[in-house]
């Protein structure tokens, strides 16, 4: 859940898209529209706050035009305690099977047959 830092109460005009910048002030830049690049040099200070921002906290403009903050959900952050590796048994390659490499690949290319299959190629023999 959000929390409202500052009232501000900011109304919104159509086509401008609404920031908080680096030093905490509520900022706004056109939107850039139909694939076009929004123009530089374009943004513009609408309210100045002086917002003081903490780590791992997302800004943004809520709904009533108020600075408003939320906690980032980070995923993937802790790192894992590496494992050692095994020892002994464990540690080594699993046995080849005992077929030799064109048993296999036979196996492998043998499409599987149904049981109703198999019956009609008993009776045909």
């Amino acid at each position: 859940m959000a929390t409202k830092v500052e009232r501000v109460g900011i109304k919104r005009a159509k086509d401008w898209l609404y920031f908080l910048d680096r030093r905490g002030n509520v900022a706004r830049v056109r939107r850039a529209r139909g694939g076009g690049k929004a123009q530089k040099g374009t943004r513009q200070v609408v309210a100045k706050v002086g917002v003081e921002k903490e780590e791992g906290y997302l800004y943004f403009i809520d709904g009533d035009g108020d600075v408003s903050r939320a906690k980032m959900m980070r995923r993937g952050r802790k790192k894992a305690a590496r494992r050692k590796p095994a020892r002994g048994r464990a540690a080594r390659r699993p046995a080849r099977s005992t077929r030799s490499a064109s048993a296999r690949k036979r196996t492998a290319r043998r499409p599987a047959r149904s049981s109703t299959a198999r019956r009609k190629t008993a009776r045909r023999r």
